[in-house]
């Protein structure tokens, strides 16, 4: 053992969402056999005063010879769950990560253990960062300063509670691609110019602007659009934290609509029609979400102005537990579904009954769903044969999704096909190409892409069959380890 073995080694890295450099000084520390009591982990600038004189990376002790060099070891599941953690605003999150990582090389199933206390706290924070992206993609207003080559200009100013700024830019690059952006927070800032998606330092709430003529149009927007019958205060601030009202141009108009919601509600009663609906397009006021998933159901049964051509009257709901670590959501239910009543019920439910027990995952204790919840035939004959739901007739039901989701609040949604990945992602996904991988849904919360059962029951050969089935085992296994 080398006389400097007990030494402390710290390690520097670039700044706070250095992931990267992370990532290459465990795997170093790891192939030298540093324990994690050995390292402290720090950023550069953050200060560091009262510690005792560090070796340097540099000064770290080589492998023992007599010692055969093995690969660092961890699952993509791990490394998900803490790259996701690393944004932590907790300084301990890079011993923390280190400390699992350590420990995972000789217990590979480490993070399966839901009462070990390293791994609790690791799911504590990955689950504080997609709370913080969610509230993130919800909060931010953008205020107008200008246009320039026919683009409108906007800037916006955010307080995240983590390090998750870089982390959001893709989807507001994705969902604001027509105007030129700036997002500033105290740690970080992001911005698009139509070309370029770029990350700089962070700012303060002086450098933008506060007020614009779009702000006076959505005051009386909100205004108008404010349903006193729905108010639910406690909800309201779980959904919509007090923190953020002061960033939100309508929210200096919610203690007054509060205060008049009694007399507002008493006119509406004497004098709205009873068929008076919910409206979908209400979706970022959280003072009109529904609160549960039979509320959310009873109010898309009444929506007129669903897709009616070649659809079926019956809505097919959701099924599984209120609260699911694990949702699965397909394209559409069948025709055996339409007449039952229930997701997943016919060939392809059946074939995916097999696939889930093989992956070990129990269905009673997962939630599923479809993207569209209508079935969508043409007729020949007396036979009703599936019809894909095109882009609008998905894009209908997005909304309703989204908040079957929020009600659920599983740890990973799976979609199985390109309908129910382009329901989540917002966009066209290929699956063959992100078949098995985890990425960011439209809100923020992990997404494994995979095929759908139907899939697999149109593929002609047996072999191939076997085969694609297999991949698909593994897919909702590696579902699984994410979701424990």
């Amino acid at each position: 053992m080398p006389a400097d073995i007990r030494s402390v080694y710290r390690i520097t890295l670039a700044s706070e969402v250095d992931r990267d450099g992370w990532r290459d000084h465990a795997r170093r520390l790891l192939q030298a056999g540093v324990a994690p009591d050995q390292v402290t982990w720090t950023v550069e600038g953050r200060g560091n005063s009262g510690e005792l004189d560090l070796l340097p990376p540099a000064a770290l002790p080589e492998q023992s010879s007599d010692r055969i060099a093995c690969p660092v070891r961890i699952s993509k599941t791990l490394l998900s769950l803490i790259n996701t953690a690393l944004l932590h605003s907790n300084e301990d999150r890079f011993e923390l990560a280190y400390r699992i990582l350590w420990r995972a090389q000789s217990v590979p199933a480490l993070h399966r253990n839901p009462a070990d206390a390293d791994v609790l706290k690791l799911n504590r924070y990955a689950k504080a960062i997609r709370r913080d992206i969610h509230k993130m993609h919800a909060f931010v207003r953008f205020r107008k300063i200008g246009a320039s080559e026919g683009r409108e200009q906007f800037v916006a100013w955010f307080e995240p509670d983590h390090h998750i700024t870089a982390a959001v830019a893709p989807f507001f690059r994705n969902r604001f691609t027509g105007m030129d952006w700036l997002i500033v927070t105290p740690g970080a800032s992001i911005a698009w110019d139509g070309r370029k998606l770029s990350v700089g330092p962070g700012g303060c709430k002086e450098d933008v602007p506060q007020d614009d003529v779009i702000e006076a149009e959505w005051r009386t927007y909100y205004a108008n659009i404010f349903n006193p019958a729905r108010v639910k205060i406690s909800a309201m601030k779980s959904e919509m934290p007090m923190k953020y009202w002061k960033n939100l141009p309508e929210a200096e108009l919610i203690p007054a609509l509060l205060e008049q919601a009694g007399t507002r509600v008493k006119a509406m009663v004497a004098g709205a029609p009873d068929d008076m609906l919910f409206d979908p397009r209400m979706d970022d006021r959280a003072a009109n979400l529904p609160t549960s998933l039979e509320q959310l159901y009873a109010l898309l049964e009444q929506q007129p102005d669903a897709p009616r051509e070649k659809f079926s009257e019956r809505l097919i709901c959701g099924i599984g537990p209120d609260h699911a670590e694990l949702l699965i959501i397909g394209e559409q239910p069948g025709d055996q579904e339409d007449r039952e009543g229930r997701p997943f019920v016919g060939p392809a439910g059946q074939l995916l009954d097999r696939a889930l027990e093989q992956a070990r995952i129990d269905r009673q204790q997962t939630f599923l769903t479809n993207a569209v919840k209508r079935f969508k035939f043409i007729r020949r004959g007396k036979r009703r044969i599936h019809e894909t739901p095109n882009v609008g007739e998905i894009n209908y039901y997005r909304w309703w999704v989204e908040q079957e989701i929020r009600l659920v609040d599983p740890k990973l949604v799976v979609a199985l096909g390109a309908t129910a990945a382009r329901s989540l992602t917002g966009k066209a996904v290929k699956i063959a190409r992100h078949r098995g991988e985890i990425l960011t849904g439209a809100d923020g919360r992990p997404v494994l892409i995979t095929v759908h059962p139907s899939y697999l029951l149109r593929i002609p050969d047996e072999q191939g069959r076997q085969v694609e089935y297999a991949k698909f085992v593994r897919d909702l296994q590696v579902a699984k380890e994410f979701a424990n």
